[in-house]
């Protein structure tokens, strides 16, 4: 097995590198200079190696029709090349995948968060009946990595989409990856990258969900929701919740006060007035905004209100308004 949770990325082996924790175990957390890797990103420098998340091809003529059917985008009629966002549904419209995926015109590719590919291609394989399709967990065969740029020569298949942080996502044949190392520039660790993700409000799944986040909760209905298809799995809590406005939680990050030298970690409890409110999904230091985090808090928490993070002082921004819904929207930043 090339990636799973014994799967350590031959990048680990570069000078200065200190490997991730789970979930993210197998691939570099940084690579000795967390925040220079970061201003790197921002000048378009470098890249961030991704090859521990997992890797999905769907073929078959059905292959985008079915898709359509069974996730709440809007995917029949996905050119070739156009990047985009889906979600897998429980029947009560929690979260339980978010497919980061893109077609090349014979097949459409998703790569997912790491070690979740088998439980994916189960479920997928237990919805074909008689659709003409084929799925296949490629983790094995294929690395995801992440440049900060969308410009430049590439011969391999690509993905841009608004959750890509104003780059591109590259599906890497495994046995290129040390060799395309070496040419793309001084490498970023996921801290950089999550610092970017935290900043650009975007949610992850497993951090900023639990087993009962609805996508309404956490700003998925601008980058992973078509509000205007057809049924799929977990639409009607989806459209009730956008009609009614007011979901139960909502996304927020939280600027941490800088003068306390620790992070809280993912589900660090949040507090309001003594009372627990939410809790912590991820946190980061941003080389330009200090330490942050995102969380996801009750609707009712004051929009004005200072917060506390496991006991660090925090400024809320709102990620997710309390009365979003038909007449409300969330803004991404870019």
């Amino acid at each position: 097995m090339t990636a799973g949770e014994s799967y350590r990325s031959p990048l680990l082996q570069r000078e200065g590198a200190v490997a991730a924790e789970s979930p993210d175990a197998g691939v570099a957390a940084h690579y000795g200079e967390p925040l220079r890797e970061q201003r790197r990103l921002e000048e378009g420098v470098g890249f961030v190696d991704l090859s521990h998340r997992g890797v999905v091809r769907v073929s078959g003529p059905d292959r985008l029709t079915w898709l359509h059917s069974l996730t709440t985008q809007h995917l029949e009629q996905l050119p070739p090349g156009e990047g985009t966002t889906a979600l897998l549904l429980s029947p009560h419209g929690h979260v339980e995948h978010c497919l980061a995926l893109v077609d090349d015109g014979s097949a459409v590719w998703m790569h997912v968060e790491p070690g979740t590919a088998p439980r994916l291609v189960e479920f997928l394989d237990s919805m074909r009946f008689l659709m003409r399709v084929e799925v296949a967990d490629v983790t094995d065969e294929i690395a995801v990595v992440w440049e900060p740029r969308t410009d430049g020569p590439t011969d391999v298949l690509s993905r841009q989409a608004a959750d890509t942080l104003r780059g591109r996502d590259l599906f890497l044949p495994r046995a290129r990856l040390a060799a395309y190392a070496e040419q793309a520039g001084p490498p970023a660790g996921l801290w950089a990258y999550e610092a970017r993700r935290i900043a650009a409000h975007i949610p992850r799944a497993g951090f900023e969900t639990d087993h009962r986040t609805i996508p309404n909760e956490v700003g998925w209905l601008d980058t992973a929701v078509h509000l205007n298809k057809g049924c799929y799995r977990g639409q009607e809590t989806v459209a009730r919740v956008h009609n009614l406005g007011r979901p139960p939680r909502r996304l927020v990050l939280l600027h941490l006060d800088g003068s306390v030298d620790r992070l809280p970690g993912h589900g660090a409890p949040v507090t309001h007035e003594g009372r627990d409110v939410g809790f912590v999904t991820s946190s980061g230091r941003h080389f330009d905004l200090g330490p942050v985090a995102l969380a996801l808090i009750r609707r009712s928490v004051p929009v004005e209100a200072t917060l506390l993070a496991d006991g660090v002082a925090a400024a809320q921004e709102v990620v997710v308004p309390p009365d979003i819904g038909l007449h409300v929207r969330p803004r991404l930043r870019g």
